[in-house]
């Protein structure tokens, strides 16, 4: 990681998400909202079709940035929930996740990651910062 350059910009990586993963992490984290599972449910209350949680969208960001630095060299860790990532049924959606070198100072590096479906930015202001050591 002490490669690292400031502007750089750092190869994405593709997360699938399809409805079985979003069952898979409802039963594991415990949110088992219908607007992530039920598209009847969904559409009810204005949603375009079923959507994959935040927290889930939020964790494959994280874990791009812990594959890039290990886990024991991010120190922060943030992202803003902007757009949902909608996830029809039969289908698989991909959620591209990747990341510019913003500054580096006192062996930390700033990452601003950019996690999009398509042309959809998904998170904003999503940002982390990673030990060089």
């Amino acid at each position: 990681m002490s490669s690292l350059t400031v502007g750089e910009e750092l190869a994405p990586h593709n997360f699938p998400i399809t409805r079985e993963l979003l069952v898979s992490y409802a039963n594991a984290s415990g949110d088992q909202n219908p607007i992530h599972q039920n598209e009847e449910f969904a559409k009810s209350v204005g949603l375009p079709d079923v959507i994959a949680h935040g927290m889930l969208t939020m964790a494959l960001a994280g874990k791009y940035v812990s594959d890039i630095a290990g886990s024991a060299a991010v120190k922060e860790f943030s992202v803003r929930f902007t757009k949902p990532v909608v996830v029809p049924a039969n289908t698989t959606v991909e959620l591209t996740v990747s990341a510019k070198v913003a500054s580096i100072d006192g062996g930390l590096a700033k990452l601003e990651i950019t996690a999009a479906v398509g042309d959809i930015k998904v998170l904003g202001m999503a940002k982390a910062t990673i030990s060089l050591s």
